[in-house]
């Protein structure tokens, strides 16, 4: 495997230590690359190498075929955009045009296991209204509008094992709580482009999400709106459907040139 360290204790090195060295064998030539691999090419035992993999899955730094291959997530090939982002078409400056266009408050999500977690926020700078999402936040598919972009796009059978695993619990008196109902609502999120998030992951708040997809074309995570009820009808929202898809266009491009 190329970029393999000879000669490093399997032992030594803090776990910071470890995973970095994890972290840059995953990121070697040649991806993805077995759990043995990376385990060797880190020298970190394979158990410590499993343990520390498993906590970038759920981070979305790293991905898994669930078969012992893992390669590079979203989240990491982010920060690379990001740092490497110097043109005015960088991710940062995307999302700022876009909640400058829109004066709503913009997020981007990525999918985190059974989860997303908001990795940008960019406050609304006109009519204002406060809500309870941060950069770290996990939120849940069902009840979130990029999450509901996610689920539409991805095989069936997977969408059912992660609403089996999570359940979906009513987190306000709006939330989609019965299969049959999200059913519905995906195939709708699949025919127009978009999802939407009616207050039913916060009161008061209306959200609107557009997919962003990997170079296989599996979601992983999107790009969101985010508006007040009481300021702004659904159809007000939506209306800026087209702005939010080219933003996310945009984002997946820089997204996909980041490995």
């Amino acid at each position: 495997m190329p970029g393999q360290r000879v000669g490093r204790s399997s032992t030594s090195g803090s776990a910071l230590e470890k995973t970095l060295r994890i972290t840059e064998a995953l990121t070697a030539f040649g991806g993805p690359h077995r759990l043995a691999e990376l385990s060797v090419a880190a020298g970190v035992p394979k158990s410590s190498t499993y343990r520390i993999l498993v906590s970038l899955v759920e981070q979305g730094y790293a991905v898994t075929d669930g078969e012992g291959s893992y390669g590079v997530g979203l989240r990491l090939r982010t920060l690379a955009a990001e740092i490497g982002a110097d043109r005015p078409e960088g991710i940062g400056e995307l999302l700022e045009f876009l909640q400058k266009c829109t004066g709503q408050t913009v997020h981007l999500a990525l999918r985190s296991g059974n989860a997303l977690t908001y990795i940008r926020k960019i406050e609304s700078t006109v009519r204002t209204h406060p809500t309870s999402s941060r950069v770290g936040m996990r939120v849940p598919l069902h009840a979130t509008a990029i999450g509901k972009a996610v689920l539409a796009h991805l095989a069936p059978e997977e969408t059912e094992g992660i609403l089996r695993a999570t359940g979906m619990p009513a987190l306000t008196r709006r939330t989609v709580t019965h299969r049959a109902d999200l059913a519905d609502e995906l195939r709708t999120v699949r025919e127009r482009g978009y999802a939407v998030d009616d207050e039913e992951h916060e009161p008061s708040v209306r959200c609107l999400g557009v997919p962003v997809f990997d170079r296989a074309g599996v979601p992983v995570g999107g790009v969101g709106l985010t508006a007040s009820a009481f300021l702004s009808t659904r159809a007000e929202l939506e209306r800026f459907a087209p702005a939010l898809q080219e933003a996310a266009r945009g984002v997946q491009r820089r997204l996909q040139l980041g490995g």
